[in-house]
């Protein structure tokens, strides 16, 4: 299968520069999707907006985007004035600077996309700078029109090509200090923490793809073949969820030796 190129632009640093092309990462194109009908007619259902006092619809070439800054006060922008704020970086991604890999937290990470080289004479270009930040173990850090607005991206080296990730905001990620700061600093008894590592050891096993599998989603693929075939989809017995504990009754040291014996067994 072709494939399909979501932008095109150019990748820089310093004074040397070559084409690429990037395309998302994730797809959610094979999701089941519904559309809301109309029960009585069979018909789709559109979503349309409407003046919140005169309960009219508004025209789409009426639709203006406002900040507000009071009751009932806006800011209005207009597209052109969105579109003009950051045109520099649109098609160019500039690598302005390089990071330790390790410094960035996860939690910064928002879409990943695949970066890979669009002629064979930039190729070697795109490789040097791949492979010079996979040996200095470092990410570099541009800026770049995306999504039709300027993101922070960080290029990070991934086999042959380099996956680029668009990163939060700062004002996006909330200090983890304001939910872990009070928490005790004390250490956990010696022993728990030893049944623990086993019970971990126990059930560690190599990364698979299987292991995010969406069991509903097959499901819903199953319901849906049937009733095109006309057949009437068998109701599944809704499992009664476990009742949560009413105290600490077993003792943790009691649980964990109870879990490592079941996992044996398993």
């Amino acid at each position: 299968m072709p494939r399909r190129t979501f932008w095109k632009g150019y990748l820089k640093l310093s004074l040397v520069t070559c084409p690429v092309t990037m395309t998302p990462a994730t797809t959610e194109s094979e999701r089941v999707r519904f559309h809301t009908l109309n029960r009585q007619t069979g018909n789709r259902v559109m979503s349309q907006y409407v003046d919140a006092v005169s309960g009219k619809a508004v025209k789409e070439e009426d639709e203006v985007k406002g900040y507000p800054r009071g009751e009932d006060d806006f800011v209005i922008l207009e597209d052109e004035e969105l579109d003009a704020l950051a045109l520099e970086s649109t098609r160019t991604i500039d690598i302005e600077t390089f990071v330790p890999r390790a410094e960035i937290g996860w939690l910064w990470y928002d879409k990943p996309h695949y970066l890979a080289p669009d002629d064979k004479i930039g190729e070697e270009a795109f490789g040097v700078i791949r492979e010079a930040m996979a040996a200095t173990g470092t990410v570099g850090i541009a800026r770049l029109v995306l999504y039709r607005r300027e993101h922070a991206v960080m290029l990070e080296p991934r086999g042959k090509g380099i996956v680029v990730w668009t990163l939060r905001g700062g004002e996006e990620v909330r200090a983890e200090k304001d939910y872990f700061g009070g928490l005790g600093k004390a250490r956990p008894d010696a022993k728990l923490l030893k049944l623990v590592t086993t019970l971990i050891d126990e059930r560690t096993k190599d990364w698979d793809e299987k292991m995010v599998d969406d069991p509903v989603q097959d499901r819903l693929v199953e319901i849906i073949e049937m009733k095109k075939k006309g057949k009437k989809p068998a109701r599944k017995k809704a499992e009664v969820a476990d009742e949560a504990p009413a105290g600490n009754v077993i003792s943790i040291m009691d649980a964990l030796k109870r879990s490592i014996a079941a996992e044996k067994k398993r």
